[in-house]
């Protein structure tokens, strides 16, 4: 039997037995009913040192698994509860991350928090969360309130906000790390992607099929710079390829399904000409999908449909969208470790920008000749 018992003998004083390949050893803690475990108690149930308890706890992808098992189950039989505040007076850290993401409702957002989060257990670190609802005031006062109550560092989503944000960061020497973005001419660290680019690689492979009359439904771009590198990623390559770019009709609307759907079915209605639709998400994509089936419109003959993110639901359609895939939790995890280098001041803050590739899968197509596009609008 493997594991640890507890026996009462007394008000004052508990008896354990540790049983360890088939071989019993008894170890003595003395605890008042009034103490409460320590971690030199846990040490001596797991017979370890204190810092390898301290390991176990704080960063347990140092300890081997066994050892790891051991001293778990030794905090488990004792009840204890390690002293986070001795801890982060010792160390002048609260070892907590805080990240403020636009939405919750977003799917692209949780894969890379996923892996975020994840590295940093592993560190020993808590994550707090919170949203703004893509409220710029509600941002500002949610990073006041996060470094107030002792955030280590912070991640955010994106370059775009008040410049006295940054200045409050830097004047109070907390670290931040932006994500899911890449401008090459900002200054500010980040480990993302090009919005830009990745849109405008996608844009000359719709062109390259073809395509000359194209619709861009977007989600709203004030303070949203993904979404506007994103619309502005298409023009560009609308323009080296000559056409201008503002005879594309552009439908701005918030995140969701059933507004790609209305989004797409405004610009078939207001440009009937559209052969292709390019959304600068995959959710409006689906939503702009499932409106062209309703419309009688066969996607890709009638018309192409193309998202951004490659989230799950984009394999999962029929057909399969075309899309941009982005690296999100390559990207959550890189973002976890840099952030937490700058907080232990072992790494100068930095900026990478990560590869982004076109997924070319089944609702992108050479656009149909001949297609009376009125007739299927009546």
């Amino acid at each position: 039997m493997q594991g640890l018992t507890w026996w009462l003998c007394n008000f004052r004083v508990c008896e354990v037995l540790f049983f360890e390949n088939q071989k019993d050893r008894r170890v003595l803690v003395t605890l008042t009913n009034n103490t409460l475990p320590t971690l030199e108690d846990v040490a001596r149930v797991a017979r370890v040192s204190t810092a390898t308890v301290s390991r176990c706890l704080n960063r347990p992808g140092q300890v081997s698994d066994s050892t790891r098992d051991r001293v778990m189950r030794a905090v488990e039989e004792l009840g204890y509860t390690p002293n986070f505040g001795a801890r982060a007076l010792a160390a002048k850290r609260t070892f907590t991350i805080g990240a403020i993401t636009p939405t919750m409702e977003n799917a692209i957002f949780a894969r890379g928090l996923q892996a975020f989060q994840e590295t940093l257990n592993e560190a020993g670190y808590t994550l707090l969360v919170s949203s703004t609802g893509y409220d710029p005031q509600r941002e500002a006062e949610q990073i006041r309130n996060l470094v107030a109550r002792g955030a280590d560092g912070l991640l955010l989503i994106g370059y775009e906000r008040d410049p006295d944000i940054y200045a409050f960061l830097e004047a109070r020497k907390v670290p931040y790390l932006l994500s899911w973005a890449h401008r090459p001419e900002e200054k500010h660290p980040a480990v993302g992607f090009n919005n830009c680019k990745s849109m405008t690689e996608l844009t000359k492979a719709v062109l390259a099929e073809g395509h000359r009359e194209i619709g861009i439904i977007s989600a709203q771009m004030e303070g949203n710079d993904r979404a506007t590198d994103r619309v502005k990623g298409i023009r560009v390559g609308l323009h080296e390829a000559g056409l201008d770019p503002q005879r594309a009709p552009l439908v701005e609307t918030p995140y969701s399904v059933e507004n790609g759907a209305n989004a797409f079915e405004e610009i078939m209605r207001s440009a009937p000409q559209t052969t292709a639709v390019m959304c600068v998400n995959d959710v409006l994509a689906v939503g702009a999908m499932n409106r062209a089936h309703d419309m009688g419109l066969d996607v890709p003959l009638d018309v192409s449909i193309t998202g951004f993110d490659d989230i799950e639901l984009a394999k999962l359609v029929k057909p399969k969208l075309t899309t941009v895939h982005v690296p999100h939790r390559l990207m959550g995890s890189l973002a976890a470790q840099q952030l937490m280098r700058f907080v232990e001041k072992t790494e100068a803050p930095q900026i990478r920008n990560l590869a982004s590739i076109v997924e070319k899968r089944e609702t992108l197509a050479k656009p149909r000749k001949n297609v009376d596009i009125d007739l299927v609008l009546r």
